[in-house]
């Protein structure tokens, strides 16, 4: 897969860097996306990716990503990373500009990212790429909901339900669409930005869990799904820490045998 190049969004942080650097790894050239500057210089000099600070909400930033990444060769793969939680409310207390920046967030960004660079995919695999990518990493959430996640969830089901309905629509295309739905993942900013800053609250979301998913857990599935032979699709990834065997059923403290 030496000389594929894929955009990532989300880059800053998290999976969507660990994707980046999991990528770098695996040689692939990678455009990484996301609204911190500071941040992308700092992993451009770390790996060589190449970065593009944008703002997924706006259309014009969207825009200008597009014009960057034609500028800059053949596109093979979108990983469509970037999105987010705020809140835990209830459906009865929810902030509906909580819920409004979810759907943007999660969905209509992710529209808008498909729709700018889709062609430019099609036009790779015209000129012989073989096949090309759009990678959506979505969630657990939007599978099944829970108490204080139906923003979330909404939002996560809506992103899900775009790829599959792409996925209908490409089909007949040496397209892959594939999603990507972890559990519980541990990572600097996501539960802390949802829980609005507060540390103890988001540190006492994973207390007693035996490793819960990481960044790179997550990175190491979505390469491996890019790396995957052109001809096999990975509709639908769900994985979760051995501690959580459903979105309702966590374990907290050591795993062990039951011994008879």
């Amino acid at each position: 897969m030496a000389n594929r190049r894929a955009v990532v969004t989300g880059a800053s942080s998290g999976i969507g860097e660990a994707t980046v650097r999991a990528l770098r790894t695996r040689g692939w050239d990678v455009v990484g996306v996301a609204r911190r500057a500071d941040r992308l210089a700092a992993l451009a000099e770390e790996n060589g990716a190449d970065v593009f600070a944008a703002d997924l909400t706006r259309q014009e930033d969207v825009d200008a990503l597009a014009d960057h990444v034609a500028a800059g060769g053949p596109l093979h793969s979108v990983v469509q990373i970037a999105g987010g939680a705020r809140g835990t409310d209830r459906v009865e207390t929810g902030r509906a500009e909580d819920w409004t920046w979810m759907f943007d967030v999660n969905v209509l960004a992710t529209q808008r990212v498909v729709k700018a660079l889709l062609p430019q995919v099609r036009a790779a695999v015209d000129g012989g790429a073989g096949h090309g990518d759009l990678v959506f990493l979505t969630s657990t959430a939007a599978q099944l909901a829970y108490p204080g996640g139906a923003g979330y969830n909404a939002a996560k089901a809506g992103e899900s339900m775009l790829a599959n309905a792409l996925r209908l629509e490409l089909n007949g295309e040496p397209l892959r669409v594939i999603e990507i739905a972890p559990g519980m993942v541990r990572t600097e900013e996501f539960t802390l930005t949802r829980l609005g800053g507060d540390q103890d609250a988001a540190d006492a979301v994973y207390a007693g869990v035996e490793n819960p998913l990481t960044a790179d857990d997550v990175a190491d599935v979505i390469a491996y799904a890019l790396d995957a032979p052109g001809h096999v699709n990975l509709d639908l990834v769900t994985m979760r820490p051995v501690a959580q065997s459903a979105q309702y059923l966590l374990h907290r403290g050591p795993l062990a045998t039951r011994s008879n």
